[in-house]
């Protein structure tokens, strides 16, 4: 079992969405997390998904988009850290990432399916580390962090952003999953 991270081992940004992981199993939590986003979301029309609350927002494709993309570059970063690989990572442009991967032309099913791969790749990752590569440590856009905080981390994030997605976007829906 990966045990849960020290404040230490993570950039105190960070703590904003490790606090969002309940007590339990890592490993069970991001399956049951892919499981709970694909709930919410399978269940919406094109036109729902491509919904923005406001102007300059995402939509809900773009924070789908946004969930893998962002879940593939911290899964590298692990793999990295816990390869004893000292090269310090840059970071990323998570609003170019957006702008470029162009989610809201793409059908939500497919986006949702992509998601599951990225989720079930990162969980093999996570499963296939040694108590050992946990604790590793390495270097990214300028803060340390080890292996362990990263799925932490990557469940707090899908937390995070489903919770924005049930109170700015489907609160304003009516029935969402309905053709309206």
């Amino acid at each position: 079992m990966i045990t849960r991270p020290r404040p230490e081992e993570y950039a105190p940004y960070y703590e904003t969405y490790v606090s969002k992981v309940p007590p339990g199993d890592i490993i069970e939590l991001l399956s049951r997390g892919i499981d709970e986003t694909d709930l919410l979301l399978r269940r919406l029309t094109e036109r729902q998904a491509a919904f923005r609350y406001a102007a300059g927002r995402w939509s809900i494709k773009e924070i789908l988009g946004h969930l893998s993309d962002t879940e593939r570059v911290y899964a590298y970063r692990a793999l990295r850290f816990a390869r004893n690989d000292a090269t310090e990572l840059p970071g990323f442009d998570q609003d170019k990432f957006v702008t470029e991967a162009a989610c809201d032309a793409r059908p939500l099913a497919g986006l949702l399916d992509e998601f599951h791969a990225v989720r079930a790749a990162s969980i093999a990752l996570f499963c296939g580390t040694s108590p050992a590569e946990l604790l590793r440590r390495g270097k990214a856009s300028g803060f340390e962090f080890t292996v362990r905080a990263i799925p932490f981390i990557l469940a707090g994030h899908e937390n995070h952003h489903r919770g924005v997605i049930e109170e700015r976007y489907l609160r304003g829906m009516e029935h969402p999953g309905s053709s309206k």
